[in-house]
């Protein structure tokens, strides 16, 4: 029913690092990080001392001289993963992933055979630690943003239920960071001009927001700020971009290394487009900064394709208008994505004696289908680590 907090969004704790603590008792307790080079995940106990994902593994041991560094293990991720959705499917049928360790649910229309939200909710992490041993916090509210925030607020391992009477007041006076878009250079805009919870946005109006930040923006947080949000949980959406990144931690990396990276990660992504049967015309960068900081620039082409050398070459062209950039700052973490999904992708089965971009992706995936997807790789990827795959939802 409208206006009813119905919704539920459920996020597994320190994901990583609580799977590792679950199957090693000796971990339990103790600072945990997992990943040596760079940082994919730190337990709690290593997040109090100001562990925090991606970064550079020297600097987290610099940090916690006494966490204990484990190599990831992403099978087991996967495996929790798949368990943990089971919970989700067994609790309701409306459930809509947002990553391996997160999905928002829809419970209503289920107090009858199933009880209250927040028994619902409760019921839920309990089925989640005895079945699959691993931590989960909850929150609870009538909007799917609004439910986001209150299982932010509530982490580690808690429930936070925000009736809809006190929504705005709950919403308010939580700082401005809390609002989806709200990162660095926005937050600096906003506190600059001692504009710090997101009750001072809501009371700042539409005009004000879009004379400061643009139109899209100043909207977009005027809604949030008022919990305005229509959306609802939506089963088997596809998704609307695929991507991947690569952290790289704190070493400096030459214009050919990062190309490699590109390279790697572009034929990932091409890879699950084809698979899908999906093609896409925005090709997105993504990087990040050694302060953390972060930049994005994107692509549009003409058609929408999946050929893994006509988004290499596009993704070529973002890279390279970036390097003075990456050179003054450093960069710690590549990532590629293509949006702009077309369901209608190529469906590449052509014979292995043609060399168009289509045909070559079509004997390539023959190859790794039969053989791995080891089996066979660019010249420029030889001797390189190709980084980890990381565990991810059905495309």
């Amino acid at each position: 029913m409208p206006g009813e907090a119905t919704i539920l969004h459920a996020d597994l704790d320190a994901f990583y690092a609580s799977v590792e603590q679950r199957d090693d008792p000796r971990l339990r307790g103790r600072p945990v990080i997992v990943g040596a080079g760079v940082v994919l995940a730190a337990s709690y106990e290593a997040k109090a001392y100001g562990v925090r994902t991606a970064m550079g593994g020297r600097q987290a041991r610099q940090l916690c001289p006494r966490a204990i560094v484990v190599p990831p293990r992403m099978s087991a991720y996967s495996a929790a993963s798949k368990a943990v959705f089971e919970v989700f499917r067994h609790t309701t049928p409306l459930v809509e992933g947002l990553s391996i360790d997160e999905a928002f649910l829809d419970v209503g229309g289920l107090r009858r055979i199933s009880g209250t939200p927040a028994e619902i909710a409760e019921r839920l992490r309990r089925d989640v630690r005895e079945q699959v041993g691993l931590p989960i916090t909850v929150g609870v509210a009538s909007t799917k943003f609004l439910a986001k925030v209150a299982s932010g607020v509530a982490k580690p391992d808690g429930l936070l239920v925000v009736p809809p009477e006190d929504e705005l007041a709950f919403l308010h006076r939580l700082p401005i960071e809390r609002l989806w878009g709200v990162g660095p250079v926005t937050a600096r805009k906003l506190r600059d001009r001692r504009i710090t919870t997101v009750g001072h946005v809501a009371r700042l109006g539409a005009p004000a927001l879009v004379s400061m930040l643009g139109v899209a923006a100043g909207r977009h947080l005027d809604a949030l700020a008022h919990n305005r949000d229509l959306r609802r949980v939506q089963v088997g959406r596809r998704r609307g971009s695929m991507g991947a990144q690569r952290a790289l931690g704190r070493s400096p990396r030459t214009a050919a290394d990062l190309e490699a990276v590109l390279a790697g990660l572009v034929d990932r992504v091409s890879r699950r487009m084809r698979k899908a049967g999906r093609a896409g015309r925005t090709v997105v960068l993504r990087l990040r900064f050694d302060d953390f900081s972060r930049a994005t620039r994107s692509h549009t082409l003409t058609q929408a394709t999946a050929h893994s050398q006509t988004l290499l070459h596009a993704a070529r062209g973002l890279l390279a208008a970036t390097l003075p950039m990456i050179a003054r700052r450093g960069v710690t973490l590549v990532g590629i994505a293509v949006g702009n999904l077309d369901d209608h992708g190529e469906q590449l089965e052509l014979p292995f004696d043609a060399y168009s971009d289509g045909q070559l992706d079509a004997a390539l995936d023959a190859v790794r289908n039969r053989f791995g997807s080891t089996a066979i790789t660019r010249g420029a990827l030889l001797g390189r680590d190709p980084g980890l795959e990381m565990p991810l939802l059905p495309d």
